[in-house]
């Protein structure tokens, strides 16, 4: 008969040696749930998508289940390197590995990639060709400009022009609504911004602004195809415009989530303008303090570009602000060389996480392409 605490004593112990540590799946530390059908470790958020795929993977936590000692043994002979080797065999360098705070769809594709239909084992590799064939077309809901209605668009990814185009009529002889060059876009799932468990931000850059598109597929895998193959467009785009850069180089410019975003207070530049509410977007990769009327807006309405501390460039707290009266009293600015901007937080906590996610942008050395984005931002103002 098998001794339950004797099991469970062996299980945290696995569960502590450098390969097992991390949930399988999303790399969260301190897994407390184990695949007994896969031999994997795994987190609280992963488990609940094994889950859901009975035929591939069972569920115990090593904490609280009953563990028999064959499945006891089953997990001390394999374990998440084991797996490893197995289901990520060939991962394309492109393909998106989901972090401990993404969302719900990238987890669950991920999950299901590997176990379900073994996109990355040798013998399934043929699996991978959507995100490589050179287009992609399809559907998906796309929100409108002004009357902020989602309905359905054509839209076509090609790698030979490294662009992606949409429709808005059925009738494509009158040509795409718009065409968007592929070295400017960058894709981020926002599920909540959206309000679709499947929303997507696409940005790009045009005429010198910053501009979205908010989509969504009712399909997961869909949506997750989709990002997918922005991101194989944007790393075949990158390997070409910088032959020499290795892969680990260009892999964070393919596509990245925002250091930080929301609402914020902003007065204008003589400080003497009331001030107003704005949706705030942290660009860190391109330094830009990007903000917008509100959260879905498809074009923005201004941008501070953060340089270094180097070049005079600081983020500090603002006790003037509060000062005013409003009942945003949590203040902060950022100084650049030409001037200062000033903003304001509804509490303490927004103030403090901002001003963390400003500074560290400051203190990060500039890049060549920064001083070209600088230039560009001034000519501008």
């Amino acid at each position: 008969m098998a001794n339950h605490e004797r099991n469970k004593k062996i299980l945290l112990e696995l569960a502590k040696q450098p390969d097992n540590n991390r949930c399988a799946d999303c790399c969260a530390p301190e897994p407390d749930w184990a695949s007994y059908k896969l031999g994997v470790f795994v987190c609280l958020k992963c488990s609940g998508t094994h889950r859901n795929l009975p035929t591939v993977s069972r569920i115990k936590s090593i904490r609280l289940d009953f563990w028999d000692d064959e499945l006891v043994e089953f997990m001390k002979a394999n374990g998440n390197r084991a797996a490893r080797e197995i289901y990520e065999k060939d991962v394309p360098a492109f393909y998106y590995r989901p972090q401990p705070g993404d969302c719900e769809v990238l987890r669950e594709q991920w999950i299901r990639a590997k176990y379900e239909r073994l996109e990355f084992t040798a013998e399934k590799n043929l699996l991978q060709k959507p995100y490589t064939s050179g287009v992609r077309e399809g559907i998906l809901w796309k929100k409108g400009k002004d009357n902020g209605h989602f309905q359905k668009r054509k839209f076509v990814l090609s790698f030979a022009d490294f662009s992606l185009k949409y429709f808005n009529k059925e009738d494509e002889s009158k040509g795409p609504k718009s065409v968007i060059a592929i070295r400017n876009l960058n894709a981020t799932f926002q599920p909540q911004k959206i309000g679709h468990a499947h929303g997507l931000q696409i940005a790009f850059s045009k005429e010198g602004c910053t501009r979205n598109l908010f989509v969504y597929h009712e399909n997961g895998q869909e949506i997750v195809t989709w990002f997918n193959t922005i991101r194989a467009a944007r790393f075949a785009y990158l390997k070409t415009a910088y032959p020499s850069a290795s892969d680990t180089e260009l892999l964070p410019q393919i596509t990245r989530s925002y250091l930080k975003e929301g609402f914020m207070e902003k007065t204008g530049p003589s400080h003497r303008e009331p001030f107003k509410r704005r949706w705030f977007i942290l660009d860190a990769l391109n330094r830009k303090l990007l903000y917008f009327k509100s959260q879905l807006d498809a074009e923005e309405l201004g941008v501070v570009f953060l340089g270094s501390e180097k070049h005079g460039y600081s983020a500090s707290e603002s006790s003037a602000v509060g000062a005013r009266g409003n009942k945003w009293k949590y203040g902060l600015a950022v100084h650049t060389p030409e001037r200062k901007f000033l903003f304001m937080c509804e509490q303490e906590r927004e103030q403090r996480e901002w001003l963390e996610a400003l500074r560290q942008v400051i203190a990060t050395p500039m890049q060549p392409q920064h001083y070209t984005t600088e230039a560009t931002l001034k000519r501008r103002r």
